[in-house]
Formats: C-alpha cells, sequence, structure tokens
C-alpha cells in the first residue's frame, strides 16, 4: 500500500474533485465516518457542512482540509467493506480516527485506490499538527495495515509499481558498444511503451540517453523517410556516430514505426491509461493556487509520470509530454485535453516556484502517531449518540456567521487604559 496525502485550505474544491468523479460513474462515496448518517444517505451540502462546522471552531489554522489516497497493488481485489476498514484503520494510525471523514472509491485507474476527506481541526477547536504527518505517523501505520490485512508490501515492489523508477538501461557512449547499448534501449522501449507520435518516442527514449533523429525539414534523412539513432550525454548533447535504423536487426524504421504508432492509438487500455495521468495531474492541482511547475514535476515523477518539457529560447512553455512508467503508456499533454497542454498547465501553475517548506504537498507512506485529541461530538462505531435528532441534524447543517468559537481560541480583548489625554 501507498500513501499520499495533500493538505490546503479549500475543502470544498477537495470535496467536489471527489464528488465530480462520482457524478461520471468513476467513483464511489463507500463510508461517512463520524457522520450521524450513512454515506449513501448524505446530499453534497450535508457532506460539506459536517466538515465546515468543525473547520468554523479555529477561524486561525489556515492550512484545515487533509486529502489522502491509499493506493494498493493492482493485483488485490479488495471489496468496498475492506477498503472502509482499512481506511478507517489508516485515519485511526495517523491520528485522525476521532474526525469526520468521507472515504471515496475510486475506480478510474488501473489499481485499486481510495481518496479520503477530512480536516485537522478537532471537536474542541485544537488542530492536529500535519509536520512531517508523512514522516512521523503514515509509514509505521502503512506497514502495520499491510500485515493486519494481508496486503501486497509496497517495500516488496520497490522496484516495481511503488517506487516507480524506470528501468535502469541506458546508453552511455565510452561505456559500452554503441550500436549494442542502443538496441538495447530501443529493444525494450519498443516493446514495453505505448506511444503514438514521433515525439512521444523521442520522451521515452530521451529517458535512457537515446534519440531518434529525423533530420531538419530541408535535410536529406527527412525526405527520404530515414531515421538516425544517436546516444546523447547527461547534458542531452548528442555524441559519437549515429546509427541508421535499418542496421538493427528489428528495423525500427520510419515505416515500421508508423505501423506500431497505429497499433498503439488502438490499444482499448489507452483511454484508461491516459485516466490514471489526467487523474494525478488533478490530483495535484485540483483547488490549489501554490503549485510550481518545478513542484508538479516532482510530484508526479514520485507517482510515476516523467514530465519532459519544452521550452523557446525566450523560456516560455510551448509543449509538454507524460511518461507513465507504471502503465507503459506516453502522451502528449495536448491528447489529454487543453488543460493539460502546455498552456493549460502554465495556466493551472504558479509561476514562481515555493520553497519546499512552504508546499502543502506530502507524498507518504510512514509512524503510529498520538491519538488525535477528545471531546469529538459524534464518533462512530462506539456506541456514541447525540441527545436527540435536532442536534444530529446541526452537524449537517450551514455554518453560520457568529457561531460558538471554543474560548481558548479567542483574542483577548484589549482594555482600555483610564486616565486623561491632553492634546495641544
Amino acid at each position: 500500500m501507498v500513501a499520499v496525502i495533500h493538505t490546503s485550505n479549500r475543502l470544498r474544491a477537495v470535496l467536489q474533485y471527489n464528488e465530480n468523479k462520482l457524478e461520471q460513474g468513476h467513483a464511489e462515496c463507500i463510508s461517512a465516518i463520524n457522520y450521524p448518517k450513512d454515506a449513501d444517505a448524505l446530499s453534497f451540502d450535508q457532506k460539506l457542512n459536517r466538515i465546515q462546522r468543525q473547520l468554523a471552531l479555529n477561524k486561525r489554522t489556515k492550512v484545515n482540509t487533509v486529502h489522502v489516497s491509499l493506493n494498493f497493488d493492482p493485483s488485490e481485489k479488495l471489496s468496498k467493506e475492506q477498503l472502509a476498514e482499512i481506511s478507517k484503520s489508516y485515519l485511526k494510525g495517523i491520528g485522525f480516527e476521532k474526525q469526520p471523514a468521507l472515504v471515496y472509491e475510486h475506480r478510474d485507474a488501473g489499481h485499486p485506490h481510495v481518496h479520503i476527506v477530512t480536516t485537522n481541526i478537532k471537536a474542541d477547536g485544537s488542530r492536529i499538527s500535519l509536520h512531517n504527518l508523512g514522516k512521523n505517523q503514515s509509514e509505521k501505520t502503512r506497514k502495520e495495515i499491510e500485515v493486519d490485512f494481508g496486503l501486497v508490501k509496497a517495500q516488496d515492489r520497490k522496484a516495481q509499481e511503488f517506487t516507480l523508477k524506470p528501468v535502469s538501461i541506458k546508453a552511455e557512449y565510452g561505456r559500452s558498444e554503441t550500436k549494442k547499448a542502443i538496441a538495447n534501449v530501443l529493444e525494450k522501449v519498443l516493446n514495453d511503451y505505448k506511444f503514438t507520435t514521433m515525439g512521444e518516442l523521442n520522451a521515452v527514449l530521451n529517458h535512457y540517453n537515446v534519440a531518434a533523429d529525423i533530420g531538419s525539414e530541408d535535410s536529406r534523412i527527412r525526405k527520404n523517410n530515414g531515421i538516425l539513432y544517436r546516444v546523447l550525454d547527461k547534458d542531452g548533447n548528442r555524441v559519437g556516430v549515429p546509427i541508421k535504423a535499418s542496421d538493427f536487426h528489428f528495423k525500427p524504421t520510419h515505416r515500421n514505426l508508423k505501423v506500431r504508432f497505429l497499433f498503439n492509438e488502438m490499444n482499448p487500455n489507452r483511454t484508461k491509461d491516459s485516466l490514471r495521468i489526467r487523474n494525478s495531474i488533478d490530483f495535484t492541482l485540483y483547488g490549489k493556487q501554490n503549485v510550481s511547475l518545478p513542484r508538479l514535476i516532482d510530484i508526479l515523477q514520485k507517482d510515476g509520470i516523467d514530465t519532459v518539457i519544452r521550452k523557446n529560447e525566450e523560456g516560455l512553455l510551448y509543449g509538454i509530454t507524460y511518461c507513465d512508467h507504471r502503465t507503459r503508456s506516453v502522451f502528449n499533454g495536448s491528447a489529454l485535453g487543453k488543460q493539460y497542454s502546455a498552456k493549460g498547465i502554465a495556466e493551472r501553475c504558479i509561476e514562481d516556484p515555493f520553497s519546499l517548506h512552504q508546499q502543502k504537498s506530502q507524498r507518504i507512506g510512514l509512524d503510529v502517531g498520538q491519538s488525535a485529541g477528545a471531546g469529538n461530538v459524534y464518533h462512530a462505531g462506539n456506541g456514541s449518540s447525540l441527545e436527540n435528532d435536532k442536534s444530529l441534524d446541526s452537524l449537517l447543517s450551514p455554518v453560520k456567521d457568529g457561531e460558538y468559537t471554543p474560548h481558548q481560541l479567542k483574542k483577548p480583548k484589549r482594555k482600555k487604559q483610564k486616565g486623561f489625554s491632553m492634546g495641544f
């Protein structure tokens, strides 16, 4: 199991992200923890109002919304009941067992996963610290859950799905015979990855220090539909003698690649593969206004998606390609939709990057934390109940201005000094 935590101050946007998936038929709300009603009996406003009422108890804390995704191995077939129980155990492990939380099962990716929406504001108005939440709480909890529920351990799949690093074959000029090194990379990429254009193919090949060169506009290579395969150094510069496509026994020629492009375009899994990339981008950017392009690239890389960007001489972004090493699929940004194109991503990201300590997005997996506070108004599963139906309904009603703020959170009033003031 792998856990990813995002924190923000945009509860409505986070909730809307999951509700949109629900409306599209790609998700289901399978559990409402510490809610007075079952998940299937709650409207959108009731889901929102329950957590908003808790947020209203502490208006000083700006980062008050926690959005967690729990990701499981593709081989695991988990029921809704199991996913709900795992989610509840995870929240308890990180100290959120008394917090109101909504659990959504998402079904739009190639692996089972759930999203949890909750808050770090407790029922007494105090807050649960989010500092190093992943490092100090989640990893230990994750490991315990893997044992308790018999899940595939993330560490056992480290080289595959969970660390999401590409295969460690790289053509390095001067270290191996050029043609053999390029052939090793080409055979691996052509057989394993799904690409539909020369640009998408190069996005993968460049990752392994290889480039497919079709020549400039008026070059003899371009006119003859030829391809030269070259080795790149660590800075992306071409080095060594290029090898013609026809020199390889498996003939990675322009003509044969066109056939492969068409075959990959018609792959029935391509739509599903594109959903995983879109979801990863949306999960990172949805409802946030503080994510820079470098930060987005870093987060996607941790999820197994390399982002290849192209800029002009003025430094303006004009192209973007995503290479998903988990599904072995490659997509130009515009193929995923306008908001995932170079222009769309530039509009959704901030221009200047924030420093790491300012980022409100964490990747995790991590330690059983301390219990998260006491005095919650309602706690599912322990026999607690509210005094009457009226108080139950109040949890799901909108927050009104001027409602109760805990005494310890109120700012002390300034005392007026007695005496006379003389003016001249």
